[in-house]
């Protein structure tokens, strides 16, 4: 194997603690507006390092835009969703633990 595709690789390995901790964040925080954020920029990190990992694997360019499109869509979808599931809970009243 190159050295490119060890580096791939690692890169994925890097990613996987990025969903574990997101995944464990919603499990485990208080409320809703901390597991937000913890799955969001879990899962965005997480997501990133993997398409970077095997956009350095594939060795092909266009593949490694179709994964870096993946994840640009993904950054968008999650911040989207994201943001109006925090704004429900505004409205209806849930407030943000500590307060």
């Amino acid at each position: 194997m190159r050295v490119v595709e060890w580096f791939g690789g690692l890169l994925v390995l890097l990613g996987m603690p990025f969903f574990f901790s997101g995944t464990l964040g919603l499990l485990r925080f208080p409320d809703v507006y901390t597991r937000l954020h913890a799955l969001a920029k879990g899962d965005n990190v997480g997501l990133g390092l993997v398409c970077l990992g095997l956009g350095l694997q594939s060795g092909s360019l266009a593949m490694t835009l179709k994964l870096l499109l993946i994840w640009i869509l993904m950054l968008i979808a999650s911040a989207t969703g994201a943001g109006l599931i925090a704004r429900t809970a505004m409205v209806r009243g849930i407030k943000p633990w500590g307060l």
